[in-house]
């Protein structure tokens, strides 16, 4: 997502994902998984606090999901339905460990 922008990115944003300033984007939610998901392991490797980490990622993933349905005139019903299955399968388990974290 970091390196190759427009590999990840096309099938969800299409061919607007070829101009920079999408790349940023693009870029900049990919470098904000990595932290979430490096938190969430290093928290979980060390015993600690990983519930927060957890509840974060939440949060971006519903944050995900908002944007592309708001911009869902934007974007192909496969983009839609994609990002939506595949952000909501990680807030359901996110939230499923972050409940048992407590």
């Amino acid at each position: 997502m970091i390196a190759r922008p427009e590999r990840v990115g096309r099938g969800w944003l299409g061919e607007v994902v070829d101009q920079p300033a999408t790349q940023v984007a693009i870029r900049g939610l990919g470098a904000r998984d990595l932290a979430l998901s490096g938190g969430a392991l290093v928290a979980a490797a060390q015993g600690t606090g990983i519930r927060e980490w957890l509840l974060a990622t939440v949060a971006s993933d519903l944050a995900d999901i908002t944007a592309t349905v708001a911009a869902h005139d934007s974007l192909t019903p496969r983009a839609v339905t994609g990002t939506v299955a595949l952000a909501g399968g990680s807030v359901a388990a996110a939230v499923i460990l972050a409940a048992r974290s407590a």
